[in-house]
């Protein structure tokens, strides 16, 4: 079984499940070819039978030879899942978890390998298992089992002086890095303080340019108003005046214009032409009257 990676000790376990399998499997063929004489001894005694009691008898065997089969898998079976629990048991008390393939209990290379070991040197197999004491699984107070756990234990020791090692240059790692995030911090309230006071001058001294802004734009418009006010009332004077000044060259016109008519009354030209005007006024109301007197009204 060199072959298949199994150590002196696994491999005579593997031998005792087989020679357990064996005996199993040889009693059941003898149960079943006990059923096969039975019934030669108790229905074959008559030297004709039909067809009918031909198929009877075969049926009946196949019920007896089919439910010892059953049976003998079954329990199989049942054989098959207590060796595992002492298997998965042994190993649980390690902290082991196993695992097996399904798929390689069909595999037919390794089904002849074992088949081929069993023809071959199982026989010899059995004369030194016999030879020896018979196994038994090795219960927790053996030597070897305290061996391997005292060896588990001294590795998971070793393992754990490792991770504390290593833990604690995790804890020094990371008060290094807790030390450079305060300073960081610290540095970088300082920055922003320092940013903060130079954009508070900043702001002050723009705050104070606008102020000063604000007053001269102020001042400048007091004194435009003021200008105005000034500019207002000079017009205002300047306009009375010039309504006195009107006022007063429109009475020196209307007394200009009386006194040009005064004289120009007096003048001979004046005096000549209201004459002609009188006379010709006296000849047109003297054409009036003849014409009315040639031309009487209807």
């Amino acid at each position: 079984m060199a072959e298949f990676g199994f150590n002196e000790h696994h491999q005579n376990e593997v031998i005792s499940y087989m020679r357990f399998a064996r005996s199993k499997r040889v009693l059941r063929l003898k149960t079943i070819d006990s059923c096969f004489e039975e019934l030669k001894d108790s229905r074959l005694v008559e030297e004709t039978f039909t067809v009918d009691e031909v198929r009877e008898m075969l049926d009946g065997l196949q019920v007896v030879v089919r439910g010892d089969v059953e049976m003998e898998l079954i329990n199989t079976a049942h054989t098959n899942v207590l060796l595992l629990r002492q298997l998965f048991s042994q190993a649980e008390k390690f902290y082991l978890r196993l695992q097996s393939d399904i798929s390689e209990l069909e595999n037919r290379e390794l089904l002849e390998q074992v088949a081929e070991f069993e023809k071959t040197d199982f026989k010899t197999m059995d004369k030194i298992i016999q030879e020896t004491s018979k196994p038994k699984l090795a219960p927790l107070n053996e030597g070897g089992v305290s061996e391997l756990l005292n060896k588990e234990i001294g590795r998971l020791q070793e393992e754990n002086d490792k991770l504390k090692a290593r833990l604690r240059t995790l804890e020094s790692q990371a008060m290094s890095a807790l030390d450079e995030k305060t300073k960081a911090e610290r540095a970088l309230k300082d920055l922003q303080k320092v940013q903060g006071e130079q954009q508070l001058a900043a702001k002050s001294q723009e705050i104070s340019s606008l102020e000063d802004t604000v007053a001269a734009l102020k001042e400048d418009y007091e004194r435009s108003l003021n200008v105005n006010a000034a500019s207002k009332k000079d017009l205002q004077e300047n306009l009375i005046s010039a309504k006195h000044e009107l006022l007063r060259v429109q009475e020196q016109l209307a007394l200009a214009e009386k006194e040009l008519d005064k004289k120009f009354q007096q003048t001979a030209a004046y005096r000549n032409m209201k004459e002609i005007l009188t006379k010709k006024n006296e000849q047109i109301k003297d054409l009036r009257k003849r014409l009315q007197r040639y031309e009487p009204s209807e």
